[in-house]
């Protein structure tokens, strides 16, 4: 484990608009009822805390220690009380429990390593749904990674002791990029900046290709949209979403 990591787990944190957060937790609401969640790759509960307060009751499971530690810091703020479950969404969770509702959102998905890790998360997911259980995910779409995240560079100074610096580079995979992320943290005790770095790959596939792999598995009455449920999926559409049934 990158000794950086606790440290960049925060800043990672920062990274999503808050405004994203938002749409998915109404995303989830506009397609079940208030009802237990497990979210994958929940990492800090930004997400978890919205579904809350809007009458969920969210377990988190994530790989990253240090992701959970802040969830748990967050709960503990808001006098919340999730269960968080450390796993690798790709492997088996090892839990002896199934759910009504499982989501995955913020690129997550995309994260995984290829094709196969896909699918036997799909297949996590659908042994740790309830019958009649929905599966609610959103992924980058292939326009995403290659015309948006082309020659791609963001740099935010806005906070002057955290300087962020994003820069993409397309991956060697088809429909893959990878990102290199860089803070400057200013320490006072040393007065000067530390940087903190990851480089982070995302691998994404047609959205047919998701539909087929979620159809293999068994999973029925799939809908496919853009704009967190509002809009139909064009060539153009940057981030696609699902709602699948068990």
């Amino acid at each position: 484990m990158n000794p950086n990591y606790s440290i960049f787990a925060e800043l990672y944190d920062e990274l999503f608009d808050p405004n994203m957060y938002l749409s998915w937790n109404g995303f989830v609401q506009d397609n079940s009822r208030n009802n237990r969640i497990l979210d994958l790759a929940g990492g800090s509960g930004k997400l978890a805390v919205l579904l809350t307060k809007s009458g969920y009751q969210v377990s988190i499971l994530d790989l990253s220690s240090q992701m959970l530690s802040l969830a748990k810091q967050r709960t503990e703020n808001n006098n919340f009380n999730f269960d968080l479950f450390q796993a690798n969404m790709a492997q088996n969770w090892h839990l002896n429990k199934r759910f009504p509702l499982i989501s995955c959102f913020a690129d997550s998905l995309n994260y995984l390593s290829n094709i196969e890790e896909t699918k036997r998360t799909f297949f996590e997911v659908f042994n740790h749904l309830e019958k009649s259980g929905k599966f609610l995910f959103d992924v980058i779409t292939p326009y995403q990674v290659n015309v948006v995240y082309r020659n791609y560079m963001y740099n935010n100074d806005d906070d002057p002791e955290k300087i962020f610096m994003w820069t993409s580079f397309p991956g060697d995979i088809k429909n893959s990029v990878d990102h290199d992320l860089k803070f400057f943290v200013y320490q006072e005790g040393i007065d000067a900046f530390k940087m903190v770095r990851e480089v982070h790959h995302e691998q994404t596939y047609p959205p047919e290709k998701y539909l087929s792999l979620l159809k293999e598995i068994g999973f029925r009455n799939i809908h496919l949209t853009s704009d967190f449920g509002r809009g139909k999926i064009t060539r153009d559409t940057t981030r696609a979403f699902f709602v699948a049934e068990k």
